[in-house]
């Protein structure tokens, strides 16, 4: 099973991280001040995270020359940066743009997530020492969707979403892209626990995520007794 892989340690930080998202949307070089400016952070503290971003191989430093005064410090993304073993934007704007192109009414959503469908069975593990449920967690985070597990009763299991890594293709086409991940979701059960109901799929604004995967049976049962007894006992 091929997941993305876990971002560069750089990237762990949030600051880094913003900054760097940042940058990837400019597309262009951006100074200190800048940068500093539009998070709203001092530039003393920025510069500090740029610099190690620099060293982790993920951004450059240009500098240029100016009337007066030192040379100005001007960042942008490095030219062989992989963040996560990926190019750093190429792929997020491809999957925007498809999203864009493939309207409803020219393709059937039941063929998206008939599509989708065999992607999740793709996607999942053939052989894994652990529960299903377990490994479909698993999936969901290194998928990177932040899975939150709301257990319903002994047969009722509801995945709470808390964060979308595809919300820039949701703005563009929400039908398609929740069509395709619901696909995604059957095709993962299919393989994973066939035995297993998707009750619902509930999808939420991509940028306050959220979203919901309600499941029954199957994977979904035991879970709220598992979840009892590895919780920690109170004071």
């Amino acid at each position: 099973m091929d997941l993305p892989q876990l971002p560069d340690g750089a990237l762990s930080q949030p600051t880094r991280a913003r900054l760097f998202d940042l940058l990837a949307e400019l597309r262009r070089p951006a100074g200190t001040g800048e940068l500093a400016e539009i998070l709203g952070l001092h530039p003393n503290g920025v510069r500090v995270h740029l610099e190690r971003l620099r060293d982790a191989g993920l951004i450059e430093r240009e500098r240029t020359r100016q009337a007066r005064g030192r040379p100005r410090d001007m960042w942008v993304i490095a030219t062989d940066a992989r963040p996560g073993g990926e190019p750093p934007t190429a792929y997020g704007d491809l999957v925007r743009w498809l999203a864009r192109a493939i309207s409803p009414g020219r393709t059937s959503l039941r063929a998206i997530e008939r599509g989708g469908r065999e992607i999740g069975r793709e996607l999942a593990p053939e052989h894994s020492a652990s529960t299903p449920e377990e490994t479909m967690h698993a999936t969901l985070v290194a998928l990177g969707f932040q899975p939150r597990r709301e257990p319903e009763g002994e047969r009722r299991l509801t995945y709470r979403l808390c964060n979308c890594p595809y919300r820039d293709a949701v703005r563009e086409n929400q039908d398609v892209v929740c069509t395709l991940h619901r696909g995604l979701t059957r095709g993962l059960l299919d393989v994973l626990a066939s035995g297993t109901k998707l009750v619902d799929f509930v999808p939420h604004d991509p940028y306050t995520a959220g979203c919901e995967i309600e499941l029954e049976g199957g994977l979904a049962e035991g879970v709220e007794a598992r979840a009892s007894t590895t919780a920690p006992e109170s004071e």
